[in-house]
């Protein structure tokens, strides 16, 4: 099947600019669970054309976001970009929204890799869990730099704060070597979460409070010879999870039966698609 014809290519308009959304043909099951995938920063939607035929296999309806200012979500980030964290997480608020006639009555999940889980993560503590059933989380963690092994996690803290600098002086990042061309916010955010092991504050909220509030089921995925998210950046993050029923595994070689990173599992998502299918199935009905 082509590109052209493996999705339909839909819009939601947020506030100066258009989300894109990759939405995958229904399953032959009426009511199946419903899947709502969420990239890590600068990835595309399309890169997961993999997992989204995966997902669909084990009887599941898939759609994929691109995040604010990658692939077909516009604006491009510029130096007029202001965006970061709180209005990434208001994204997910805004697609769920766009999506609910397709939902009514249909258990619901959200896929979040890396910065994807994050923003995931975070509408469910600004906003309320009410639209959502369950969170699977691929590669997500928060990548603070004292829990890194070693001597990386100085690496890590350098890396990040410059990445940091960088964004805030040239008032955008360009994607050099990380991350692809990004929002100065967007960094500045991620740079804080990596210098402190915590959320900033987002629109007033007291983020980190919020997701001690969080009640919706997590399936907390780490994945071997992850290098930029190792199994401790993951375990902190569901750390800020207390009221959760949190799953924890992780994903390994043996399991997924071809190398795996940061970004390799997708290629080799099926039997990971097996659990999130598993995961949805285990889920209180709507």
């Amino acid at each position: 099947m082509s590109e052209a014809t493996e999705y339909a290519q839909e819009f939601v308009d947020v506030e100066g600019g258009r989300l894109g959304l990759h939405v995958y043909p229904e399953p032959d099951a009426p009511g199946a669970p419903v899947v709502v995938i969420w990239p890590a920063m600068g990835v595309r939607a399309r890169y997961y054309r993999p997992l989204a035929a995966a997902l669909r296999a084990e009887g599941l309806a898939v759609v994929v976001a691109d995040l604010r200012g990658t692939g077909t979500s516009t604006p491009a980030p510029s130096r007029q970009s202001r965006y970061g964290y709180a209005e990434l997480a208001g994204d997910v608020g805004s697609v769920l929204e766009a999506l609910k006639p397709r939902l009514d009555g249909r258990t619901r999940l959200l896929l979040g890799h890396s910065l994807g889980g994050q923003a995931a993560l975070l509408h469910l503590a600004l906003s309320g869990g009410d639209a959502v059933d369950g969170v699977a989380l691929v590669a997500v963690g928060l990548p603070y730099w004292r829990v890194y092994p070693g001597r990386a996690r100085y690496q890590i803290l350098a890396y990040t704060q410059w990445i940091g600098a960088t964004a805030a002086l040239l008032r955008v990042w360009p994607g050099w070597g990380f991350g692809g061309r990004q929002a100065r916010g967007v960094i500045r955010d991620w740079a804080y979460t990596a210098r402190t092991g915590r959320f900033p504050v987002l629109d007033g909220v007291d983020a980190e409070a919020a997701l001690r509030t969080v009640r919706t089921p997590v399936l907390a995925v780490s994945v071997e010879d992850d290098q930029y998210t190792p199994e401790s950046t993951t375990d902190h993050l569901c750390a800020k999870l207390p009221a959760a029923p949190v799953v924890r595994e992780h994903y390994t070689v043996a399991a997924a039966g071809g190398p795996l990173d940061h970004f390799t599992w997708v290629r080799a998502s099926a039997p990971l698609a097996a659990r999130v299918a598993g995961f949805a199935a285990g889920l209180p009905p709507r």
